[in-house]
């Protein structure tokens, strides 16, 4: 792979507020990945985009609405996923312990991903994950 000669790609869906959704997004992600030939960090970007359409089910989505996912590859290798939401909160890092079952989707997107943080949208919020693949992933 190599970003000197790609162009920037942009992939994005929406979807409905089910769990079938969490499977459909990795899919699709999937799909992406494999038409951009990046595989680098496939299964952590895949982990990532299941935790975060989690939380967006389970936290962020109101009923009768959705999420939007949306997917970039840049020309410098630098792969974004961004999960758009119109519930209210912001998200955090929970720090669960050793018996506790739930918690730790964003504590793995902060462990897997070279950045991740939380914006504002109107309605709601935008959590967004990157990785440098090919090229940007050898640089750092």
């Amino acid at each position: 792979m190599n970003g000197q000669n790609r162009l920037p790609q942009f992939r994005e869906r929406f979807y409905r507020r089910e769990r079938r959704s969490v499977p459909a997004a990795k899919g699709f992600v999937g799909a992406a990945l494999s038409a951009w030939e990046v595989e680098e960090r496939r299964d952590e970007v895949l982990l990532c985009v299941s935790e975060m359409a989690t939380n967006a089910l389970v936290h962020g989505v109101p009923p009768g609405r959705g999420f939007r996912l949306m997917l970039w590859l840049e020309r410098d290798d630098v792969l974004r996923v961004e999960v758009h939401d119109s519930g209210e909160g912001s998200p955090e890092v929970d720090r669960p312990g050793p018996d506790g079952e739930n918690g730790r989707g964003l504590m793995l997107v902060e462990a897997l991903a070279d950045k991740w943080g939380v914006g504002e949208r109107e309605p709601g919020k935008v959590v967004w994950a990157e990785f440098a693949a090919g090229d940007a992933a050898r640089a750092h």
